[in-house]
C-alpha cells in the first residue's frame, strides 16, 4: 500500500528496536509472525485472570525458543501468595524466561494476595532469587482511571529508585497512547525527575477497530467499556488497520527537537512497544516495511 509521504530517519529509528505484546493464547500467531520479527525482540507476555501458568510459561518458553527475548509479566494483584510468585518464577527460570520481567499492579479491585502493587513485588526481593535482571515498570502518560496522579508519580519515583538500589536496570513501559503531547510532556517530566531509564511508549499495532474491540471483548464487557469511554469515537479517527504510521512519525519529529529548557541529555533512550491485540504478524510486517520505507528511500 502507498504511503502518502516518505518515512523519516527519525521515525525508522523510533520504530527499530521495537517490541510486541502477546497473550498466552497467541502462540500460534507468533510462529506465524517470526520470520518478520527480528530476531532478539523483546516480547513481553501478559499475566491474564483467564489463563493459568502452564499457558503463561508456554507462551514464554515459545518465545525464547524461536529466538526472541521473553518479558513476563507479574501482575501483582493477582498474585495470592508468595509461593505462587516463586513458583512462577521458578518456572521461568527453567525455561530460561526471567532474565527481563515486567512488574505491573493488575486489574483486581482488591489485591487476591499479599501484593497491592508493583512495588511491593519489586521490594520483596524475590526477583534476584531467579535470575531477573531488568524489569519493566508501567508508565502513564494520560493517567490512571483509577489511581491519582501524584501516586502514580511517587510509584515511578520510588520502583526506579529500588530497582537501582539493588543492582536492576528498569524499563519503564507505557499504556498505549494516541496523542503525541500528553506522551511528550509525560517523557520530560520522567527526565526531569532524574529517571533515565529506557522508556518504551505504548501504542496499538495495525490492528483495526473491530480487533481492539473484539480482543478486550474476551476479558469481559469491563475492558471493552473501558477502552469506549476512554477514547471513544477519537478511535476511528486515529487507528485503522494500515498502521499507526501518523503517530510514529510525528512523535518521532517531537523527539528529534530539543527538549524545553535545552536539557542537554535531550530525551534520552526512547523505543516503542507494540499492543497487538492479536495481531503479531500485521504489527511485525507493518513494523518492517515502515523501517524498510526510509533505509530504501521508497514510498510504501
Amino acid at each position: 500500500m502507498a504511503h502518502p509521504t516518505p518515512v523519516s530517519p527519525q521515525a525508522a529509528a523510533l520504530v527499530d528496536g521495537f517490541s510486541l505484546e502477546m497473550t498466552g493464547k497467541d502462540i500460534a500467531g507468533l510462529e506465524e509472525a517470526r520470520d518478520m520479527i527480528p530476531q532478539g525482540t523483546k516480547i513481553n507476555v501478559t499475566f491474564l485472570g483467564n489463563e493459568d501458568l502452564e499457558m503463561r510459561v508456554a507462551a514464554a518458553k515459545a518465545v525464547r525458543e524461536l529466538g526472541f527475548v521473553p518479558v513476563p509479566h507479574l501482575s501483582a494483584r493477582r498474585l495470592r501468595s508468595q509461593d505462587e510468585l516463586e513458583e512462577f518464577l521458578g518456572r521461568l527460570q527453567e525455561v530460561g524466561a526471567t532474565e527481563h520481567v515486567f512488574a505491573v499492579g493488575g486489574d483486581p479491585a482488591e489485591p487476591e494476595g499479599p501484593y497491592p502493587d508493583a512495588l511491593t513485588v519489586i521490594r520483596s526481593g524475590v526477583l534476584q532469587k531467579y535470575g531477573v535482571r531488568e524489569v519493566s515498570i508501567a508508565g502513564y502518560p494520560e493517567g490512571h482511571p483509577d489511581i491519582a496522579d501524584d501516586v502514580l508519580w511517587r510509584h515511578l519515583d520510588e520502583k526506579a529508585l529500588t530497582l537501582a538500589q539493588q543492582g536492576l536496570d528498569a524499563v519503564v513501559l507505557t499504556q498505549f497512547a494516541f496523542d503525541t503531547d500528553p506522551v511528550m510532556t509525560w517523557i520530560q517530566a520522567v527526565r526531569d525527575r532524574g529517571i533515565d531509564a529506557q522508556i518504551r511508549i505504548g501504542t496499538p499495532g495495525p490492528a483495526g477497530i473491530k480487533r481492539l474491540l473484539g480482543f478486550a471483548r474476551r476479558f469481559g464487557i469491563g475492558a471493552n467499556a473501558m477502552i469506549v469511554k476512554k477514547y471513544g469515537f477519537s478511535l476511528t479517527n486515529l487507528m485503522g488497520t494500515a498502521g499507526p504510521d501518523r503517530f510514529v512519525s510525528d512523535l518521532a519529529a517531537l523527539l528529534s527537537e530539543p527538549p524545553a529548557g535545552g536539557a542537554a541529555h535531550g530525551y534520552g533512550d526512547v523505543k516503542l512497544h507494540f499492543y497487538t491485540f492479536g495481531g503479531l504478524l500485521a504489527t511485525s510486517q507493518w513494523a518492517r516495511e515502515f523501517v524498510a520505507a526510509q533505509s530504501s528511500g521508497a514510498r510504501r
